[in-house]
């Protein structure tokens, strides 16, 4: 146990010299220092020789550092404007697609405008009508299509007058009572009107398909030159209707005519007017 404590005693003293050495340096270094530090302010010339001589030994090591900030911050800037340049091509690709939506919109106005006007400048018979009336009634369950108006005899309605609203036509007095009178839709599997298309005059037949469309038969079937949205209106044969009244707008094409909607539908139509037969001489040989 004695040796123990000899043993001991002996580390700790080789600990303590060690400590102080430590303590010793210590001092003096930061005594240096300071005098250094105090003589390089107050006599910079002395040491100039000794900074320049510093500078050049760190001067590699300085370049390169300053080398690889200049480059990282390089790269770094690239890394940014690649991110930001996907960015902004992902910006301009979604304005790009907004405005062709806007663009197709504003196309399919200007073409609805355009129809419109077409529509517009189609009624050009000068005649007036025999009267107005409203729709009091008509068939959509039937394989028939008939509808009902608040006009007959008594109004000076007579059978064979063609029917129309301010969107085209209806179709034509079937059959009249005192007050009241039955007409034929053009949607009627018997109902067949002359029409011709607006923008050129190509000539057809309107038949009625009872299923609130018509087909449109050409009379030349050699080939069919028909397309979406075209309009046809009456052609003013057969003596029953007055010419350039709109029938109905192309929405499918057949190998020898086209299937088309009536422009004006009976069921969303409150009120007609009645027009005298375009020609009635014709219309009597038709009879």
């Amino acid at each position: 146990m004695a040796s123990f404590t000899r043993r001991s005693i002996g580390f700790s003293r080789k600990e303590q010299y060690s400590k102080f050495t430590a303590w010793v340096v210590a001092i003096l270094g930061a005594a240096i220092g300071v005098t250094l530090l105090v003589l390089s302010w107050t006599r910079e010339d002395r040491f100039e020789s000794a900074r320049g001589a510093a500078g050049d030994v760190v001067r590699p090591v300085a370049v390169a550092g300053a080398g690889g900030r200049s480059t990282s911050q390089n790269l770094f800037g690239e890394i940014e404007a690649y991110f930001q340049a996907g960015s902004k091509n992902r910006r301009l690709e979604k304005d790009l697609a907004t405005a062709r939506v806007r663009l197709a919109e504003l196309q399919a106005v200007e073409t609805e405008n355009r129809r419109l006007k077409e529509l517009l400048n189609l009624y050009e018979d000068d005649r007036e009508p025999i009267v107005s009336a409203r729709l009091i009634g008509s068939t959509s369950s039937s394989t028939r299509r008939f509808a009902t108006m608040s006009a007959g005899s008594s109004q000076g309605v007579e059978r064979g007058m063609p029917v129309r609203s301010e969107r085209g036509l209806i179709g034509r007095v079937l059959e009249t009572g005192r007050n009241t009178a039955r007409v034929l839709l053009v949607t009627d599997r018997q109902s067949t009107v002359p029409v011709r298309r607006a923008e050129d005059g190509l000539t057809a037949f309107a038949e009625g398909e009872s299923d609130g469309t018509v087909r449109i038969k050409l009379i030349d079937l050699t080939i069919n030159p028909l397309k979406p949205g075209d309009i046809f209106v009456t052609s003013g044969s057969g003596g029953y209707y007055s010419p350039n009244i709109p029938v109905a707008v192309v929405i499918e094409l057949l190998s020898d005519g086209a299937m088309a909607q009536v422009l004006s539908n009976p069921a969303a139509t409150e009120f007609v007017t009645v027009d005298p037969v375009f020609d009635p001489e014709a219309s009597a040989e038709l009879e």
